[in-house]
């Protein structure tokens, strides 16, 4: 048996490798095996080979941000030295603004210096008038006019909103024709107090030191109260000069001065009557004069 010849190994017929369990998934399997792609592990080497034969990069990071921080230093000493050179420049047209402020501010004084000047040269020449016009009443004419100043005994009447007025309280709210108020004085509360000293014989009368003539307006802008187009600012004094005697006592009997004591019970409004001596009221301080000529009557229709 030894002799006898085997036949020829066949290499072909040789069993195959057994499959790997995972063939079915080849794609899975190739990106389990090279997790990395193969362009980014050559931009890797890339940079690395770089780096090794260049500079770190934190040492490029840390050259780049000093450069960054000499250009702004720069730009920084380039600005103060800009702003220096400026600064006269700067400084002197400012003195020039300040001068010509002045210098207006100035020139409105003396405007108003004059203006003033030439209202008390008007009013002199008003009350020279009403004295030549007046006659022998020349006087009396002036005073009840409020063209002379006036001096002499009388009333002083302190009249003032109720405490607490300014921030809403103190005192109940009026109701009248829509307007409402909690304890202020009105301009027609004020007008009622001034008509009631006129008709209980008040010869001349001041609020604030603004002296009232027949002419004078007593209005509201707001809640101030306006005398002749200025303002008051409460506390309000009235002078009225006069018999203290006899106008104090016709006044608080008048229905006017009744008025003043309901905004005093009703509403918180304060005032204080006292007689005084010796009051000095100042002339007006815009007087306006008014002519009128007598004509002759005409005669009647069918008259002989």
């Amino acid at each position: 048996m030894s002799g006898m010849s085997q036949p020829p190994h066949n290499r072909s017929s040789a069993p195959a490798p057994p499959a790997r369990p995972d063939a079915s998934m080849s794609l899975l399997t190739h990106v389990m095996d090279h997790s990395l792609d193969e362009g980014y592990a050559e931009a890797s080497a890339r940079r690395e080979a770089e780096g090794t034969a260049g500079l770190p990069r934190t040492l490029k990071a840390k050259l780049a941000l000093a450069a960054g921080l000499v250009l702004a230093a720069m730009v920084v000493t380039l600005g103060a030295a800009q702003a220096r050179i400026a600064a006269p420049v700067l400084a002197k047209e400012r003195q020039e603004l300040i001068d010509r402020v002045q210098r207006a501010d100035e020139h409105a004084d003396g405007l108003e210096r004059d203006i003033e000047r030439l209202r008390e040269n008007v009013a002199s020449r008003q009350r020279e008038a009403l004295k030549q016009h007046g006659g022998d009443q020349g006087q009396l004419v002036a005073l009840l006019s409020g063209a002379t100043e006036v001096q002499g005994p009388g009333l002083k009447l302190v009249v003032d909103d109720a405490k607490g007025s300014s921030s809403g309280g103190g005192g109940k709210p009026r109701e009248n024709a829509g307007f409402s108020d909690t304890g202020r004085l009105r301009d027609r509360d004020m007008q009622k107090i001034v008509n009631g000293l006129w008709q209980s014989g008040a010869e001349a009368i001041s609020i604030n030191g603004q002296r009232l003539t027949a002419l004078s307006a007593i209005r509201a802008a707001g809640d101030a109260i306006l005398v002749d187009n200025r303002p008051l600012v409460p506390p309000y004094e009235v002078l009225a000069v006069g018999d203290k005697k006899r106008l104090g006592t016709s006044f608080q009997d008048s229905a006017d001065g009744q008025y003043l004591h309901a905004l005093q019970e009703n509403y918180g409004i304060r005032a204080t009557l006292s007689p005084a001596d010796g009051l000095r009221l100042p002339a007006a301080s815009s007087l306006t004069v008014r002519t009128a000529t007598a004509t002759a009557e005409e005669p009647k229709k069918g008259a002989s």
